[in-house]
C-alpha cells in the first residue's frame, strides 16, 4: 500500500541553457545515490541540458546525450553513476520496467527518467520532479518547477540557497 506523501514545490527561473545546465549541475552535487528524479518538458525543453548538469555535479566525466533512440543511458562517476530513461519512443516499457525497477533499487544510483507516463507505477512517490517550461518571448529561458517530498526536503533546500548564491 502506497502511503500519500505531501508534495512541496520550489519554482525558479532559467534566464539560458547555461543556467538551466547549472542548476542540473547543483543538484547533481547534492545527489548522494538512491534519488530519483523525472523530468518532464516538451520536446527541446532542456532536459538533456539538465542531465548534462546534473552528471557533472555529480562526479561524471561522461558525454552526456539523449537516450531517446538508446531509450537508457549510464554516466560513471567516482561515487556511482546515473541511469538516464527516455521512455519517448515506447507504448510500453516491456523488460525495460526491470531494468527500470532494478535501477530504482541502487543506492549507488541516480535514476534520471524521462517521458515518465508509462512508468508512473514503478516510480517511488518520493521522487524529485522537474518540470522545465518555456518562458514566452524568450526562447532559451525557462520557468522550473521542482516537485519533491520531505524526504527531499533538505537537497531542495539546499538546492535553492546554493541556486541564489550563483546567480551572476
Amino acid at each position: 500500500m502506497r502511503v500519500m506523501s505531501t508534495v512541496m514545490i520550489w519554482q525558479t527561473r532559467s534566464i539560458d541553457s547555461a543556467a538551466t545546465e547549472r542548476l542540473g549541475e547543483l543538484l547533481g552535487r547534492l545527489m548522494r545515490g538512491g534519488e530519483t528524479v523525472e523530468l518532464v518538458s516538451d520536446l527541446g525543453g532542456g532536459k538533456t541540458t539538465f542531465v548534462r548538469g546534473l552528471a557533472r555535479g555529480y562526479g561524471s566525466r561522461d558525454t552526456v546525450a539523449s537516450p531517446t533512440f538508446t531509450i537508457n543511458k549510464i554516466y560513471k562517476s567516482r561515487t556511482g553513476q546515473i541511469h538516464h530513461f527516455d521512455f519517448y519512443r515506447l507504448n510500453e516499457p516491456g523488460v525495460l520496467t526491470d531494468q527500470l525497477a532494478e535501477s530504482l533499487g541502487n543506492p549507488k544510483a541516480v535514476t534520471v527518467v524521462e517521458w515518465s507516463d508509462i512508468v508512473k507505477d514503478v516510480l517511488p512517490q518520493d521522487r524529485i520532479t522537474v518540470n522545465l517550461r518555456p518562458v514566452a518571448g524568450n526562447s532559451e529561458a525557462r520557468d522550473i518547477g521542482i516537485s519533491y517530498t520531505a524526504r527531499s526536503s533538505s537537497i531542495i533546500k539546499k538546492l535553492e540557497t546554493d541556486w541564489q548564491a550563483s546567480k551572476p
